[in-house]
């Protein structure tokens, strides 16, 4: 029996380096990854790497587009593991706490939760303001994890990558998911 494959959205926001390196480690665990970036997604791409879309596609084990409203994620009788956003935009996460979805990102996200499935979303905003923040509590109520890419520094990272690495071992580790990128506080006492 095959591994049920985890969805993987990339909203607009920086940090599309979380989604890359997310699709990089479930290909190299064997977890199919089902990519929908929004837009934006491609845009911030061009931003800050020097990556194509194609490129970031063909690290994913199927891809669908933002506009594709058929699609088997934006079914709840497509079963998977649950979904990460990486990075979460403010916009994605305003349409998924209202159920008021303008894309397959969204409603994939929206599906997610309406399954009671594991929603993880690693938002990156800063400052946050009020609505930001009610947000995410209307989020979290609704079952949703709020996960922001928050360095550990405890973990002595070296490098970007250390840090990218370490944070997305902790976002799989919610999904049970063990990747060796986590350096674990006091896991030599244990």
């Amino acid at each position: 029996m095959s591994a049920l494959p985890l969805v993987v959205g990339i909203s607009g926001a920086s940090g599309v380096i979380y989604g890359i390196r997310l699709l990089e480690i479930l290909r190299d665990l064997a977890i199919p990854a089902h990519l929908v970036m929004s837009r934006s997604a491609e845009v911030t791409l061009a931003h800050e790497t020097d990556l194509k879309v194609a490129d970031v596609r063909a690290l994913a084990a199927k891809t669908y587009a933002q506009a594709d409203i058929g699609a088997a994620i934006a079914s709840g009788s497509f079963k998977t593991r649950g979904m990460i956003v990486a990075p979460c935009s403010m916009r994605s996460q305003a349409e998924i706490a209202t159920g008021v979805t303008s894309g397959l990102l969204t409603r994939a996200a929206d599906v997610v939760l309406k399954e009671r499935r594991r929603l993880v979303l690693m938002v990156r905003e800063t400052p946050l303001h009020t609505g930001h923040l009610r947000t995410m509590t209307t989020l979290s109520e609704m079952g949703a994890i709020i996960a922001p890419p928050v360095p550990a520094f405890y973990a002595r990272p070296e490098s970007l990558a250390d840090m990218v690495d370490h944070t997305l071992g902790r976002v799989l580790d919610l999904f049970d998911i063990d990747f060796h990128g986590v350096r674990r506080w006091r896991a030599e006492e244990a």
